[in-house]
C-alpha cells in the first residue's frame, strides 16, 4: 500500500488492511505518521500537529465538553504476516495480519470518524491522537512525550484508548511494580559448604511467603479488578562448584488503581521484610471514572457492561493528568503479538457504528 493515500471516507476494514499494510514496527513510523498526517490535512475542521511521528488532530467547534480518543501506530516485529488477508472463518470473515490486532484497528476507526465529526453532527470538541512507541520502553512513549512537551494538547474531561478489548468496555487499569528481593548468603567452596551459606536456599522463604500469598480482588468504582503477585525471574550462583552467596528474585505486583504506586510498594516491603528489596519499574493504574457524564453516556451508547483492565495500558497516563479514561477497541487482546493476529470485521465495524452513536448522540 505504500505510495497510495488513505481513504478515509470508505470501508474501515479496508482502511485497516491500508495502515496494516504500510509496515510500523516500533521506530519504523515515519511512513504511516506521513500517510496519516497527509490523509487528515484534507479535512478543513481540523486542527494538526505532529511531534515527531506522533500526529495530533483536534477539532474547534466551541462545545462545551472536549474528550480524546487515541490510540498508537506502532508494532511489534513482523512474524511473516504482511501483508494482510481477509479469511473466512466458521462465523465470520477476519482480517488476518500484524497489526489487526494491536491496535491499528482503533487506529483505522479513529481515522474514519476524524473525517466524519464535523461540527454539524457532534456535541462535542474532539482530540485525536495516533502516537509513536507504545511497544517499547516508557520513556519513549509518543502519549508519554506529548504530556511532557505539549500538555495543552491532552485537556479534556474524558479519554479513550483505542487497545484491543472485543469490542467491549474496559475500564482504567491496574497498576504493575516490579521488584528485585535478594537474599543474601557466603560464598565458599561445594566440597565445603558448611564454610559458606547458601543464599538460593535462602530465597526459599521468599517463595514460600509468594505461595502462601492470597491476591485481593479489589472494587474501584463498581468493577473489580483482581490483583496479582508472582515471582517471573529468578537468578543465583556463579558456578557448579561454589555456593552462591547472592540469590535475586523478580517479583511483579499487579495492583488495583485504588492504590498508589507508593503504597504498592510499602506492601511490598512490609511482606518482605527481612530481605533486601529493589524496586525497578513502577506504573500508577487508572481509575475507570465510569462516574462520569461522558463516560455514563459512553456506556449507554456502546450497550455492554463495562469490565476491569487487569494489565497496564496507557490510560494510566491520562490518569495521571487527571483525565479518566477507558480502553474499547476492536479485537481479541490475547491476538495481540500472536503470529495469526486477526481480528472479526464484526468488531471494527461495531466499534465504529459504537464510537460514532456517541459522538453524535
Amino acid at each position: 500500500m505504500s505510495g497510495q493515500p488513505l481513504n478515509l471516507e470508505g470501508d474501515v476494514v479496508e482502511l485497516t488492511r491500508a495502515i496494516c499494510d504500510i509496515e510500523s514496527v516500533s521506530g519504523n513510523e515515519k511512513e504511516l505518521a506521513d500517510a496519516i498526517e497527509s490523509a487528515l490535512a484534507r479535512y478543513d475542521h481540523l486542527e494538526i500537529i505532529r511531534d515527531g511521528d506522533a500526529i495530533v488532530a483536534r477539532t474547534h467547534f466551541g462545545h462545551a465538553n472536549r474528550v480524546i480518543i487515541a490510540g498508537h501506530i506502532d508494532t511489534v516485529p513482523v512474524a511473516d504476516n504482511l501483508p494482510t488477508k481477509l479469511l473466512p472463518m466458521e462465523r465470520e470473515q477476519v482480517l488476518w495480519g500484524r497489526g489487526t490486532v494491536d491496535m491499528k484497528a482503533g487506529v483505522a476507526v479513529q481515522l474514519k470518524l476524524a473525517a466524519a465529526m464535523t461540527k454539524a453532527n457532534t456535541n462535542k470538541d474532539i482530540t485525536w491522537v495516533f502516537y509513536d512507541h507504545e511497544e517499547v520502553e516508557a520513556s519513549l512513549n509518543g502519549l508519554g512525550r506529548i504530556s511532557r512537551n505539549r500538555p495543552e494538547l491532552l485537556d479534556a474531561s474524558f479519554a479513550i484508548l483505542c487497545e484491543p478489548t472485543g469490542a467491549q468496555i474496559e475500564g482504567g487499569c491496574n497498576g504493575t511494580i516490579r521488584v528485585e528481593v535478594r537474599a543474601r548468603g557466603v560464598k565458599a567452596h561445594s566440597a565445603r559448604a558448611w564454610m559458606g551459606k547458601n543464599a538460593v536456599h535462602g530465597a526459599a522463604e521468599i517463595l514460600n511467603r509468594l505461595n502462601a500469598y492470597e491476591p485481593q480482588s479489589v472494587e474501584v468504582d463498581g468493577l473489580v479488578y483482581r490483583e496479582s503477585l508472582n515471582a517471573v525471574l529468578i537468578k543465583g550462583g556463579i558456578a557448579t562448584n561454589v555456593i552462591p552467596d547472592e540469590c535475586v528474585v523478580t517479583i511483579n505486583y499487579r495492583f488495583a488503581p485504588s492504590k498508589t504506586g507508593q503504597e504498592a510498594a510499602a506492601h511490598l516491603c512490609e511482606l518482605f521484610d527481612g530481605f533486601e528489596i529493589g524496586m525497578t519499574d513502577l506504573s500508577e493504574g487508572a481509575r475507570p471514572g465510569l462516574d462520569r457524564p461522558e463516560a455514563a453516556a459512553f456506556v449507554e451508547a456502546v450497550g455492554s457492561v463495562p469490565q476491569p483492565k487487569y494489565g497496564w495500558t496507557d490510560v494510566a497516563r491520562f490518569s495521571a493528568l487527571g483525565i479518566p479514561a477507558v480502553n474499547f477497541g476492536p479485537g481479541d487482546p490475547n491476538k495481540a503479538h500472536a503470529d495469526d493476529e486477526n481480528v472479526p470485521v464484526g468488531q471494527i465495524y461495531a466499534c465504529e457504528a459504537a464510537l460514532r452513536t456517541w459522538l453524535t448522540a
